[in-house]
């Protein structure tokens, strides 16, 4: 074990991830976001598929003995990624962030109810912090909804971003019933091969011939995410999971900074302190479950902000 590279590892991974969201957002008014959803799968496979065969695990790693498992994760985690970018499109970068930490809350309480998992109240106090802090975040938005045009697809866009978070969490319980049979690379490969293959139903939805720039930003989301993705799992491996789990919560002040320097977006006050209780309440249940002793490495190393 070496915490300082699995810390490294894990910050490089959320930089990149929030990068990645950031070229979305740049294309995301010439594509809509199932065709976002394909760029970013389709190329993050060749990053997958390389680091694999640098492994060694190419011919092996690829076995399966739970197919429609991986169709299911795959599934619910397309629409968490497609929910997120379409949030991407319509809200601030710091915004889409902040609520999509709602995931890792829905994920202890949709742990109890499908998977039995034993919730006590200093967990439960915890998500309903959290809970709160998304509240906090809601407010402004949800009461636009009767409001002008753009205020009303803002506050659209933020039920979507929490759809999106709560798939996301969805896609994390089945993930933790995989690790049981599966190997971690075949759940990295099988989403991205899943997601690329269900993007392709939203053509009749009006994908677009994107310009040169915005496939530029498309691809490079794509290649950025794979190797995202990569750095994530590979951070488990150096590393507890209670050790770098919490430094997702870096992808705020990342999200802050290239929110404001490249989309002129200056977060609100209450955006900020709803942000800063879900924050809060994350880290809570990361400390709560290493007291515990519960193995949650191998899921959180596959997490993606889409699912």
């Amino acid at each position: 074990m070496s915490p300082f590279k699995g810390i490294t590892l894990k910050l490089c991974s959320v930089i990149l991830f929030v990068v990645m969201s950031s070229l979305i957002k740049a294309a995301s008014d010439a594509v809509p976001p199932g065709q976002a959803v394909f760029f970013r799968s389709l190329f993050a496979i060749p990053v997958i598929l390389t680091w694999l065969a640098v492994r060694g695990d190419l011919r092996t790693g690829l076995r399966v003995t739970s197919p429609m498992g991986h169709f299911w994760r795959g599934f619910v985690g397309t629409a968490a990624m497609g929910l997120m970018f379409a949030g991407l499109g319509l809200l601030p970068l710091p915004e889409v962030t902040a609520l999509g930490y709602t995931a890792p809350l829905l994920t202890v309480v949709f742990a109890a109810m499908f998977l039995d998992e034993r919730v006590g109240l200093f967990r439960i106090g915890a998500v309903a912090l959290g809970l709160v802090g998304v509240l906090i975040v809601l407010a402004p938005r949800l009461s636009t909804l009767t409001g002008e045009t753009v205020q009303t697809t803002q506050a659209v866009g933020a039920v979507m971003v929490l759809m999106g978070a709560t798939c996301a969490a969805l896609a994390q319980i089945y993930i933790r019933k995989l690790v049981a049979t599966e190997q971690t690379s075949a759940i990295v490969f099988y989403f991205s091969a899943t997601s690329t293959l269900l993007s392709l139903l939203t053509i009749p939805f009006g994908w677009t011939i994107p310009g040169g720039t915005e496939t530029v930003y498309l691809i490079l989301a794509g290649l950025i995410g794979g190797i995202a993705q990569i750095f994530l799992t590979s951070a488990y491996r150096f590393a507890d999971a209670s050790v770098v789990a919490p430094f997702d919560y870096a992808s705020m002040l990342f999200a802050l900074a290239i929110g404001y320097v490249i989309f002129d977006e200056v977060p609100t006050g209450p955006m900020l302190l709803g942000a800063v209780l879900v924050i809060a309440a994350g880290i809570i249940i990361i400390l709560r479950e290493r007291h515990l002793g519960l193995k949650r490495g191998q899921a959180r190393a596959l997490r993606t902000p889409q699912g």
